[in-house]
């Protein structure tokens, strides 16, 4: 087994902006507890073309979220089936994955499943999510509370799982994580490498593309709170499943 120091990890990041590019970058690393230099990072905005290897010498693949993109419009974005057969050779050749958001979105696709669409009502801010029965026996989950808050701003949701897949967490408006079962691959429609300073940062930014105006961004900004049992998810995945502790 490998020490923290000597991890290798891949993000696989669709963000197109050079702030938020570097946000999550930093946000990933310091809630896996590993130096920025220890996670690579492959831009699909940069290198649209890459194999579904390209996790394959590294000790975990990373999947961020997508602000620029629509997993449900491939034909506008070239990479999104690349994203999706990186995803599956991960899942079939038992690659530890950790996949946030759009990352789950395109995990859903890439196991068969279907993602839907919603342009009003959708969740944004931070929202208590529910944990799933099989949740107690989870190598993350286990000791994860109930009702714990996460950083949730997405249009595309899951309604359903395709059947290798395990329900852990979900909330009124849809399911909100899964794992493979039988793998070391967990994704998340919530963001547990986003804490709510990097939320408000986030929204704040992207205010014209998620909200209706000042208004409505200092509503669901007023009403944020902490998430740290969301946030200790990413670390949970180094230590128990990377580094077997």
């Amino acid at each position: 087994m490998k020490t923290r120091e000597q991890l290798k990890i891949l993000l696989l990041q669709i963000r197109d902006g050079e702030q938020v590019r570097r946000e999550e970058h930093d946000s990933f690393a310091a809630y896996c507890g590993v130096t920025p230099t220890q996670i690579d990072i492959l831009n699909v905005f940069d290198t649209p073309d890459f194999p579904a290897t390209a996790a394959d010498d590294y000790d975990a693949l990373l999947v961020g979220g997508a602000s620029e993109a629509d997993v449900l419009k491939p034909e506008q974005f070239s990479f999104i089936e690349g994203c999706q057969r990186l995803i599956k050779h991960c899942g079939d050749t038992g690659k530890p994955v950790f996949a946030s958001c759009f990352g789950f979105q395109l995990a859903i696709l890439a196991l068969g499943g279907e993602i839907l669409h919603k342009d009003v009502g959708f969740e944004m801010g931070t929202i208590p999510v529910s944990l799933a029965d099989a949740a107690a026996d989870d190598q993350l989950y286990h000791d994860t509370p109930d009702g714990f808050f996460a950083i949730s701003v997405h249009r595309q949701y899951a309604q359903s799982l395709p059947s290798e897949c395990l329900l852990l967490a979900y909330t009124d408006q849809c399911i909100h994580s899964f794992k493979l079962k039988g793998k070391p691959f967990w994704a998340f429609q919530f963001h547990p490498e986003v804490d709510k300073a990097t939320l408000i940062e986030r929204l704040t930014f992207y205010k014209s593309h998620y909200t209706e105006g000042d208004g409505q961004l200092e509503q669901v900004l007023n009403s944020a709170v902490e998430t740290p049992e969301s946030n200790i998810l990413v670390r949970k995945f180094v230590d128990r499943v990377l580094l077997g502790a």
